[in-house]
């Protein structure tokens, strides 16, 4: 059974190259430009993991990761925190993100990251 990625992220042309990726590397994809109704969206799609840009409309990427992961049922979910700031490091603490990826990253660098948080 294939994984299923969530990514959040308002850039349309991100949204389309990480789907495009992660898809050829035999994950579903499912997107969405907003993150003001994360929970409802995450119910529905049931990720296995998370891709969360931090400048995401509406609640923003540390708002909505904390919401995630003080949420009993979605906190297990691998959340990776990712932005073209210079302190993606500390941004993905203070949301509590598990892992971070800095934008623009390189193609490996999104599939390794994606392999390492599925695999726990």
């Amino acid at each position: 059974m294939k994984k299923k990625i969530l990514i959040f992220d308002d850039d349309v042309n991100i949204l389309e190259l990480c789907s495009l990726i992660l898809a050829e590397c035999g994950y579903e994809v499912e997107t969405s430009e907003t993150s003001h109704d994360i929970i409802e969206k995450v119910e529905h799609t049931k990720p296995d993991a998370i891709l969360m840009d931090n400048w995401i409309p509406d609640i923003g990427g540390i708002e909505a990761t904390r919401l995630l992961k003080k949420h009993p049922k979605f906190k297990h979910i691998p959340v990776i925190y990712f932005s073209a700031n210079n302190d993606i490091k500390s941004l993905a603490e203070m949301a509590g993100a598990d892992a971070h990826l800095a934008k623009p990253f390189d193609l490996d660098e999104l599939e390794n990251m994606m392999k390492s948080v599925l695999i726990g």
